[in-house]
């Protein structure tokens, strides 16, 4: 079995591989592909071995368009949870403190009265393993969680539901990932549903979000935002969100820790074990959308 990895991984986290594993550098000779490169993506219907692609993250829809029918896709879901949930909580508690407010207030303002974090109630949209990790750490500061997916399921609000939800969430997560249902999913009339003076944070997709509904809440200083993931990204420098009171931005950094990086890389080395011996691949993604 041929197979090309991306050289950010370092050889030594995939682990002892089996003998019928060969690592070439040529895409053309390659079966399996490991996180494939950038410039390699609009390349991937042209490689005439190519059967599985492995993704160190967890979100695919950067990927399947490029992918030909009949290639299976598997991503790195687990690896990253405690690393985006970390960037969670950290963007939530400070922007619940007001502590960017008074960081870039570059002056000494005494006598704010700073709100609580205990008591209020966070809506979890995307209540994967990232939303529970995410939930996990939440809890023990005293917030109500309310779990929102797809489909209805014990202890799961389902997402035809968040009409109901948005006007008593204090917080608002965005963990969805982009699919043609959820696409737009968060827009001016959603958005509309908070009440006044809610975060907003999304270390989902971008483009779950409307970027200018959001913007115009903002400005308005309705509603407050801390966003990892953007539509569009990269973001302009000149966009209004990186100057805009109010909003929080990050360069889709929130799952790129080094614990994260190394996990996704173990998880790659267990998935070529499993292609070598013929055993069932983990994470096998759902390309139906």
């Amino acid at each position: 079995m041929r197979v090309l990895v991306h050289e950010r991984i370092d050889p030594a986290l995939l682990g002892e591989l089996p003998p019928e594993v060969e690592l070439v550098t040529d895409p053309t000779e390659a079966e399996v592909l490991v996180e494939p490169r950038d410039d390699l993506l609009r390349h991937l219907r042209t490689l005439p071995a190519l059967h599985t692609v492995l993704v160190m993250s967890a979100g695919t829809d950067w990927i399947e368009p490029h992918l030909p029918d009949g290639v299976t896709l598997a991503n790195a879901r687990g690896a990253r949870d405690a690393a985006v949930a970390e960037w969670v909580v950290a963007a939530t508690l400070a922007m619940q403190k007001r502590i960017l407010d008074q960081g870039r207030a570059k002056r000494w303002e005494a006598g704010a009265i700073l709100p609580d974090v205990e008591g209020s109630t966070v809506v979890i949209l995307g209540a994967g393993s990232i939303g529970e990790a995410v939930a996990a750490r939440l809890e023990p500061f005293g917030v109500a969680i309310v779990r929102v997916a797809r489909t209805a399921r014990d202890g799961v609000h389902g997402v035809d539901e968040l009409p109901d939800l948005l006007p008593r969430a204090d917080v608002l997560v965005v963990l969805a990932p982009l699919t043609r249902s959820t696409r737009g999913l968060v827009d001016a009339r959603m958005l509309k549903l908070l009440p006044d003076d809610a975060l907003v944070v999304n270390a989902g997709r971008g483009k779950v979000i409307d970027t200018d509904a959001l913007v115009a809440e903002v400005k308005a200083k309705r509603l407050r935002a801390a966003l990892d993931v953007v539509d569009p990204e990269p973001l302009p420098d000149d966009h209004p969100l990186w100057k805009l009171r109010g909003a929080l931005v990050s360069p889709h950094v929130s799952g790129d820790s080094q614990r994260a990086e190394e996990a996704a890389a173990r998880l790659m080395g267990e998935q070529l074990r499993r292609l070598a011996w013929g055993a069932p691949l983990l994470n096998v993604v759902d390309r139906g959308g």
